[in-house]
């Protein structure tokens, strides 16, 4: 378990917080240590945050510390829209960024050719790892700032031990035989890498780390597989809810690796964490000009998110 840390006075953004997620737990445990945090939902954004302010007020604490706002990572106008929100509402400082938001989709559905997204990117590649890329840019100069005036600033990327199942080749090639499962895997090794060259490149400089959060096997709204409707689905659901909890972790203990990585102080940034300490990554993670790579060829994937007008969206 996470270590309680008085995050009053620190600004926190938490992706992918709708209700029964890690993100929602994530968020409601930050903002009742003080922090003031802004938690982001595709989807039900409104019930997300009724929920988070009746939790904090169940246990006394003060409900203005959190606020939930719309955002799909798949959509430029989406996230170039919460970026300029946020800094018109909160005065240019950000502490912590955790970009949690993430799908695990029809892992027992092969496809013979993979799912793109509007703009042509594989959708496990675009919605967990390149959104938040993307994300990250708009909000970097805000973190690096941060972590200049306070002596410590976050981004935590939430990754899986499912990165195991990607490699470095695939990071910058479409693969032959497209498996949803292998697919996930490629993201989330993206985000180790991603977390690795934020350290390389703003640690010393601007006191902003970064760590790679491996939380656990989960049950959450995420791990659910889509089932059809019916006897059949009914029967299903009632089975997998009922033994979900003797082989998956609960959400509040699957939270409180990225809980502690968001405020701990003094933790080791660059590296990835499992059960609330530092465990090593597969060696394809650690290629270190593979990271830098990725990071140079992501820069050129989000200058190609144009708007009609001709408008594009920075990079880090």
């Amino acid at each position: 378990m996470a270590e309680k840390v008085d995050m009053s006075g620190r600004n926190v953004i938490v992706t992918g917080a709708r209700p029964h997620s890690l993100g929602y737990e994530t968020a409601r445990i930050l903002a009742s240590w003080g922090a003031s945090v802004v938690a982001t939902s595709r989807r039900h954004v409104a019930q997300a945050e009724k929920f988070l302010k009746d939790d904090l007020r169940e246990i006394g604490v003060e409900e203005n510390n959190i606020v939930v706002r719309p955002l799909d990572l798949c959509d430029v106008d989406s996230v170039n829209d919460f970026a300029a929100w946020y800094r018109e509402s909160y005065g240019g400082k950000l502490h912590v960024l955790v970009n949690n938001a993430g799908i695990l989709k029809d892992i027992l559905k092969p496809w013979k050719k993979s799912p793109l997204t509007e703009d042509g990117f594989e959708i496990h590649w675009r919605t967990n790892y390149l959104g938040a890329f993307h994300l990250t840019g708009l909000l970097l100069p805000l973190l690096k700032q941060s972590g200049l005036e306070s002596g410590d600033a976050r981004i935590v990327n939430v990754s899986s031990h499912l990165h195991d199942q990607g490699k470095n080749e695939d990071l910058f090639n479409d693969e032959k035989t497209y498996n949803p499962l292998r697919a996930y895997g490629r993201s989330k090794l993206a985000m180790i890498h991603f977390s690795r060259e934020i350290e390389r490149r703003f640690a010393e400089e601007y006191n902003l780390h970064s760590m790679a959060v491996h939380p656990g096997s989960v049950d959450t709204n995420m791990t659910r597989v889509e089932i059809p409707e019916g006897r059949i689905g009914n029967l299903w659901n009632r089975i997998t809810s009922s033994l979900a909890p003797l082989i998956m972790l609960h959400r509040t203990h699957g939270a409180q690796t990225i809980v502690m990585c968001a405020s701990q102080p003094s933790l080791q940034g660059g590296k990835y964490y499992v059960r609330c300490k530092a465990e090593e990554p597969t060696d394809e993670s650690k290629d270190e000009a593979a990271s830098k790579r990725l990071w140079n060829q992501s820069e050129a994937w989000v200058e190609t998110l144009v708007k009609p007008e001709g408008g594009k969206h920075g990079q880090i």
